[in-house]
């Protein structure tokens, strides 16, 4: 098992990102909550990792804070909840305001996130109530400290694509996207701003 890797940030496209470690180049999916605070390419970081190993592929989930990985297992136990809907759920909200909604019993709020319908909502909030009694987020260590963001040449069309690949539709993606006054703003911010929208209740 990879428990970490420290190595230069070469690129990031949400919701993948590019990490060189001893010369070799590791592909990494991770949520939005930790592409917020990546700094500018070329920036030294560190990844808390999890390694998912199909027959068909091995994937490589990398997470800014250790609080989003025991937070990403805990959901992949959940019967129906897989890896890339528990990438989902955390690029929807942080770990903390997961943690609240399962406490809350608020299923409503779970269910904004593409994938997840009632049922499921309310089988995340059953068996994980008991799980996050004892729930205390660690001191934060974020990925590296934050930086300037370099503006990408097309963050709407970079944002749309990283919403789909998160499980919205595209349709559904251009709207959330559209909705938004994204003039200036980067692909990472145009997406925490479109997720707030949309996951979060107003």
């Amino acid at each position: 098992m990879i428990g970490f890797l420290r190595g230069r940030l070469v690129a990031k496209r949400p919701p993948q990102l590019l990490l060189e470690v001893g010369g070799v180049g590791y592909e990494i999916d991770a949520p939005m909550t930790t592409f917020y605070d990546l700094p500018e390419t070329g920036a030294e970081i560190t990844l808390h990792t999890h390694l998912v190993v199909r027959e068909d592929a091995h994937t490589l989930y990398g997470f800014g804070r250790l609080a989003e990985r025991s937070l990403f297992r805990s959901l992949i136990r959940i019967s129906g909840v897989g890896p890339r809907l528990a990438l989902a759920i955390l690029s929807g909200m942080n770990a903390d305001e997961f943690v609240a909604c399962v406490r809350e019993g608020d299923s409503a709020a779970l269910t904004r996130v593409p994938g997840i319908g009632k049922k499921t909502a309310e089988r995340l909030v059953v068996e994980l109530r008991d799980r996050l009694d004892d729930w205390a987020a660690p001191a934060a260590v974020p990925a590296a400290a934050a930086g300037s963001v370099v503006q990408p040449t097309d963050a709407v069309a970079e944002a749309v694509s990283a919403l789909i690949a998160l499980g919205y539709k595209p349709p559904e993606a251009s709207r959330m996207v559209r909705a938004i006054d994204s003039s200036g703003l980067t692909a990472e911010a145009i997406i925490r701003q479109a997720l707030q929208a949309t996951v979060r209740p107003s």
